[in-house]
């Protein structure tokens, strides 16, 4: 009897663990639309030229920002290099959005080139990094958008291996 008793109480505290977890899920606050004008933005790039994000619809795209004054957005970037080097085949793109004045984001890369795509955000950025869920406005903040143009991850502070990694196999 004390048997039975005791697997009822446990059953009971699941359950309502269960209902307390579905409860907390379906009250989070849901992800931030894209503003409007999201998909026809244009940055300057480092090397002349602009980028475009309307370019990247239709791809997998991991946009990331960063400052060359962020130690943690600094330490992750060859990772996203080797990132966007490894899933170009499968049509990815990675965007580093710096938040930062154009010169020494021009100095940085001269003595760390990278093969991904640097856009300059300037202070404005934060504003945009706001608008796409980064409350805090802090680095490093990485959205990864699906080919349809669908924000389906939202990562404040550095990536790790295992995100690239889940990523790469479950969004396109």
């Amino acid at each position: 009897m004390k048997r039975r008793t005791a697997l009822f109480v446990g059953a009971a505290a699941a359950a309502g663990g269960a209902g307390v977890g579905v409860a907390l899920w379906r009250s989070r606050p849901a992800a931030p639309a894209l503003p409007a004008d999201f998909w026809t933005l244009r940055f300057e790039r480092p090397e002349g030229g602009e980028l475009a994000l309307a370019a990247l619809r239709g791809k997998p795209t991991l946009l990331n920002f960063w400052a060359t004054w962020c130690a943690p957005c600094v330490k992750e970037l060859p990772l996203l290099d080797r990132f966007q080097r490894d899933q170009a085949a499968r049509g990815w793109q990675v965007i580093a959005l710096a938040i930062d004045s154009p010169t020494p984001v021009r100095e940085f890369l001269r003595q760390r080139p990278l093969g991904l795509a640097v856009g300059l955000a300037g202070l404005t950025g934060v504003d945009l990094t706001r608008a796409l869920g980064n409350s805090q406005g802090a680095l490093p903040f990485t959205v990864v958008f699906d080919a349809g143009g669908v924000p389906r991850e939202r990562k404040l502070g550095a990536v790790e291996p295992g995100e690239l990694a889940a990523w790469a196999r479950d969004i396109l």
